[in-house]
């Protein structure tokens, strides 16, 4: 399986029964599935949804918002408990406009999971951890 190092930007090949052994990046050793939600920029935001082979969960939100600050925790929750299932990864679209732009949001939060760099799903507003695993899943199922 291909996984995008989210410190350096190496693409890595970790066998899927090896997921949950906290695989390191061969180029800069950084954690390949460091169980938190990474920062993407318009910069590595391609190669990252599209040479990651698991599925990528992306949170598109802004500093300001209410309910992105309500539903952070819980987004921060979901990639520490689904690190082996979904990469979780976060765009600031105050800063990423370019990427707010492309594709297409218009509120906030919106979660949008790509597979093989296409959106396959998408969710717009807050939700809590309950509903939030539930759309994992059926966003899983629908990859």
């Amino acid at each position: 399986m291909e996984l995008v190092c989210p410190r350096c930007g190496a693409v890595n090949r970790v066998p899927a029964e090896r997921l949950g052994d906290d695989p390191k990046c061969g180029k800069c050793a950084a954690p390949l599935l460091p169980g938190a939600p990474i920062d993407l920029g318009v910069g590595g935001f391609d190669k990252f949804i599209a040479r990651s082979e698991l599925p990528v969960v992306v949170d598109f939100w802004a500093s300001w918002c209410g309910p992105c600050k309500m539903m952070a925790p819980v987004f921060a929750q979901a990639a520490r408990e689904l690190n082996t299932s979904f990469r979780f990864a976060k765009v600031e679209t105050d800063q990423e406009q370019e990427l707010a732009a492309r594709y297409g949001i218009r509120s906030i939060p919106t979660l949008v999971v790509f597979r093989a760099g296409r959106e396959v799903a998408r969710q717009p507003g807050a939700l809590d951890a309950g509903r939030l695993r539930a759309w994992l899943a059926a966003a899983a199922r629908a990859a």
